[in-house]
């Protein structure tokens, strides 16, 4: 028998009990290192973790011409952007559909070399992520846009100029392209309705190390004086909160004992409130925190997705299979992407009793409400969960039909696997590390 490691076995009903260490955020650190591209001199990133999204940015980054190289330490690259170069368009087609992280590249090639190309691209599928804004922005910096078979050519036939622009929704995709692009454009960028969570905070930090001037203002607003030049950066990326959260969802799911060693408790607190308000126990050190289900019953609960510093859409999905096993009705309203609670449908095949509704659910209106989206959930429990064949939809999703397998009883065939390696390091040794019974067909891993 061949070894497919696209499928892995998955033989539930035994609580994950030890301990995994969480690296540098999925959200942060590809962001983090196409900003090097804006830099004269060589960048350190520390804490990286080896996720698909990194190798996808580091083989672009070499294909313009930086040198990546690993560090003095595990989880270290060193990037040099001094020779930046034009790269082959049939290499950079080479990596469509992978990521959609190339879009961010843009403005950095407009600067350095004065054009760039994108493209198609991918992602994960959940909902409407649309790259028109990335291209309205760039035109309003003044750049040239011209639509062709394979991606999208852009030209800045001067210096790109800083602007004001007004988010409609706080992206952080689009604040990310607005920070990238404003730090060596001419003149003031004013952003308002921006992004602020913790990963766009870093990202400045990592901008303002280079010798960006940017001003945060509590209105969600933020101000970027552009610079004649951007320097390097030695910067340590802040731990992935989005994986910590699925960890502890899983030592809920599973009546598990998890800790994670990197999780952190300043971005997680919102997450925090609500998993000690279903039912379950945390510690916290100055290492990372424990998650573990204390016994009893878990409690229903009324949850509503939000942009920073609300409960984060990435964190929804695993926490939902543990609401599974929750006493009553819990009520899920997302509010972030359209599509997000359409894995919902896995999880009543394995037992779970999940209702879709298109009205908004539980409190407050949102730009989804009068669209005929299946936006809410109201999930009845607690259900038993049976084993069953799984095919992922993406990331976030992909790791919450992972957890349900490892709670439901019996065995589960989990297709697609390779997508959740675009955001959680090395997840199957950490499973194996956590006791969970796990195989790939043909090879057993524990």
């Amino acid at each position: 028998m061949t070894v497919n490691d696209d499928v892995l076995l998955v033989h539930g009903g035994t609580p994950l009990e030890g301990e995994i260490r969480v690296r540098g955020a999925k959200n942060l650190v590809p962001k983090a290192m196409v900003a090097a591209l804006l830099g004269s001199a060589p960048s350190r990133l520390r804490n990286v973790p080896d996720i698909r999204d990194v190798r996808v940015v580091r083989g672009l980054l070499q294909l313009h011409g930086v040198t990546v190289r690993p560090g003095d330490e595990p989880g270290e690259l060193v990037m040099d952007p001094t020779r930046v170069e034009s790269a082959n368009v049939a290499d950079i087609d080479a990596h469509a559909g992978s990521s959609r992280i190339p879009i961010l590249f843009c403005g950095p090639l407009l600067h350095r070399l004065g054009h760039a190309f994108i493209p198609g691209l991918g992602g994960c599928d959940i909902g409407g992520r649309p790259i028109d804004f990335h291209f309205d922005v760039l035109r309003q910096f003044g750049a040239r846009i011209e639509k062709r078979a394979d991606g999208q050519y852009l030209e800045a036939p001067q210096r790109l100029r800083g602007t004001k622009i007004r988010l409609p929704y706080p992206s952080v995709g689009a604040t990310e392209q607005v920070l990238l692009t404003a730090v060596l454009a001419e003149g003031v960028t004013e952003l308002s309705n921006a992004a602020v969570e913790p990963e766009i905070e870093d990202l400045i930090c990592v901008l303002q190390k280079m010798g960006a001037i940017i001003a945060m203002d509590t209105d969600r607003t933020i101000r970027i004086t552009g610079v004649d030049q951007l320097g390097g950066y030695n910067h340590r990326a802040l731990s992935d909160r989005l994986e910590a959260a699925s960890w502890a969802s899983a030592a809920l799911a599973t009546e598990g004992d998890i800790y994670v060693r990197g999780a952190q408790q300043r971005s997680m607190m919102t997450f925090l409130n609500t998993y000690r308000k279903v039912g379950g126990a945390f510690e916290i050190d100055d290492e990372g925190i424990r998650f573990w289900h204390p016994g009893g019953q878990l409690k229903s609960i009324a949850l509503e997705t939000d942009v920073h510093p609300g409960f984060q859409t990435d964190w929804q999905q695993p926490l939902v299979v543990a609401l599974t096993q929750a006493t009553g009705l819990s009520i899920i309203h997302e509010t972030v992407y359209e599509s997000r609670l359409g894995f919902t449908s896995a999880l009543n095949q394995m037992g779970a009793h999940i209702q879709l509704y298109r009205e908004c659910l539980g409190g407050s209106n949102c730009r989804f409400g009068q669209r005929n989206f299946l936006h809410s959930a109201v999930v009845s429990g607690p259900t038993k969960l049976q084993g069953a064949d799984l095919v992922i939809p993406d990331l976030r999703g992909g790791f919450s039909y992972l957890i349900a397998a490892l709670a439901a009883q019996g065995t589960s065939r989990v297709h697609g696997i390779g997508l959740i390696n675009r955001g959680y390091e090395n997840f199957m040794e950490k499973l194996v590390e956590l006791g969970a019974k796990v195989e790939l067909p043909g090879k057993a891993l524990g």
